[in-house]
């Protein structure tokens, strides 16, 4: 992509401290962009920002609950204060919690429900009412889950919140794009990142299992991120993308 392809635009993202949302951040501020980067953890968002502005990135950390509706506000608040605008809006951040389905807790089924799904739902809402406001239109992305296509064992309300976000992104095309503005959603497969790599088994056994004999980079989901919040891209709303190396053609249990 061209480094100025996001010259002007202003990005939120959610849990971007590490992983995926990083690596969004990172490529969105080297192709231009100026980024709001959220984590609920202050150390990691700190650091991640440093590392994008040592780059030459512009790049402003806000650590928080983005399933907090109120920090949620304050994060289109501040993207407009500190750069005059909001243009993307990337609602990345998610749990998952593993669980026996005929034991699975209320507490547990809630914090899944309100980040997955709460905090992508008002995301969305507050940077489009932001938008409607400048008439600027603008690209809205959520996070979903390969689990939102295909049954994986211990995943069930995961994958239900991963499979309800591709239907808002779907449904919120009628209320969005009269004011231009896109929504998508990306759906990952197995994914090597900070987290998975404490697996040492997770490498070999997704290579096995996966059409394209491995999986996916944090690079590999960034640049299918980058795609659907482009200029490149306009014409592109209410669309599920699966970046998993073919696996859901297929899917084999890696268990």
């Amino acid at each position: 992509m061209s480094s100025r392809l996001f010259a002007g635009q202003v990005a939120i993202i959610t849990g971007a401290g590490q992983g995926i949302g990083f690596e969004i951040a990172r490529e969105l501020c080297i192709n231009g962009a100026f980024v709001i980067l959220n984590d609920v953890d202050a150390t990691l968002a700190q650091e991640a920002s440093t590392s994008i502005q040592k780059d030459g990135g512009d790049c402003y950390a806000m650590a928080g609950d983005a399933a907090d509706v109120s920090f949620i506000q304050s994060m289109v608040d501040e993207a407009v204060k500190r750069y005059g605008t909001l243009t993307i809006a990337i609602a990345n951040a998610g749990i998952t919690l593993f669980g026996d389905f005929f034991e699975y807790k209320l507490d547990a089924l809630q914090r899944v429900m309100n980040v997955n799904l709460g905090g992508s739902f008002f995301l969305a809402q507050a940077a489009s009412i932001q938008m409607k406001k400048k008439q600027s239109g603008g690209s809205i992305l959520f996070m979903s889950s390969v689990t939102g296509h295909q049954a994986h064992k211990n995943l069930a309300a995961y994958g239900m919140t991963k499979a309800g976000l591709e239907m808002l992104a779907k449904t919120l095309v009628v209320e969005l794009s009269p004011f231009n503005i896109s929504i998508n959603a990306i759906a990952p497969g197995a994914t090597k990142t900070e987290r998975t790599v404490e697996d040492a088994a997770y490498e070999e056994t997704w290579s096995r299992i996966t059409p394209m004999g491995r999986p996916a980079t944090v690079a590999d989901i960034a640049n299918a991120a980058l795609f659907l919040v482009s200029p490149l891209s306009r014409h592109i709303t209410g669309q599920s993308l699966v970046v998993d190396g073919g696996w859901t053609s297929v899917s084999p249990s890696p268990y």
